[in-house]
């Protein structure tokens, strides 16, 4: 995990391309974000974005996926054709559709609104965090699991695993707090099923045991996704 120094360093001088075209969404967005220290470049339509990667450098977007002239899916997919760059998707879709679409086009991340300014925070943090220590290629390797958060690609021993669009969305949850132990709360308010409802608590037990299922070598022994008990889950930041 980085260092709060090196997170400072992360956040000074880094450039965030928003597009929304809700202008209250994004008036307010923006206004925090600068507060955070970031430089933000807020475009509201498509053409304006394309224009803006094609001529500025940017260290972040974040992309609304319905949009006057086009999506933002558009807008992702010219970002990782040729940029190494994170990006994360704000929207009100939160069906497992859209989620998969986002995650194919190679997001990173997937928030849904409403949403409270300091997860969104979070994430970003937490991004820029994995995306430093996977060297900017956006693959993480844990023993013999490797994530491509570019390609939402998961394989065990060189082998595609078939997660679930949830069951992924609960695996970048973990590695984006990793480290961190999460408590069963936490990961409820950031999860959602196949038909954009919260997930409940049972819910969440089915889902945890079906990746661990799926990347674990033993899952009644995991070493993957740990349990702490009393606490919550973890991923060790250990390789």
């Amino acid at each position: 995990m980085l260092s709060a120094p090196c997170l400072i360093a992360i956040i000074e001088g880094m450039k965030i391309l928003f597009l929304e075209d809700d202008p209250a969404i994004a008036t307010g967005l923006e206004y925090s974000l600068k507060n955070e220290g970031y430089e933000v470049k807020w475009v509201s339509k498509v053409s304006d974005a394309m224009a803006a990667v094609s001529s500025e450098t940017f260290d972040l977007c974040i992309l609304d996926i319905n949009l006057p002239d086009g999506n933002g899916y558009e807008v992702c997919k010219e970002i990782k054709k040729n940029l190494e760059i994170p990006v994360i998707f704000l929207t009100a879709y939160d069906d497992e559709v859209n989620v998969v679409m986002g995650l194919d086009y190679g997001a990173d991340d997937y928030i849904s609104k409403p949403f409270r300014v300091r997860e969104l925070m979070a994430r970003i943090k937490t991004v820029m965090r994995r995306y430093s220590s996977a060297g900017g290629e956006g693959v993480i390797k844990i023993g013999n699991i490797t994530i491509n958060t570019k390609q939402a690609k998961v394989l065990k021993d060189g082998v595609d695993v078939e997660l679930t669009a949830v069951e992924y969305k609960l695996l970048l949850i973990l590695l984006n707090n990793r480290g961190v132990v999460l408590s069963r709360n936490k990961l409820l308010e950031n999860m959602w099923d196949i038909e954009g409802d919260f997930v409940n608590d049972n819910t969440l037990t089915v889902y945890i045991k079906r990746l661990r299922d799926k990347i674990e070598e033993d899952s009644a022994n995991p070493a993957i996704v740990k349990t702490v008990r009393g606490m919550g889950y973890i991923i060790d930041n250990e390789e």
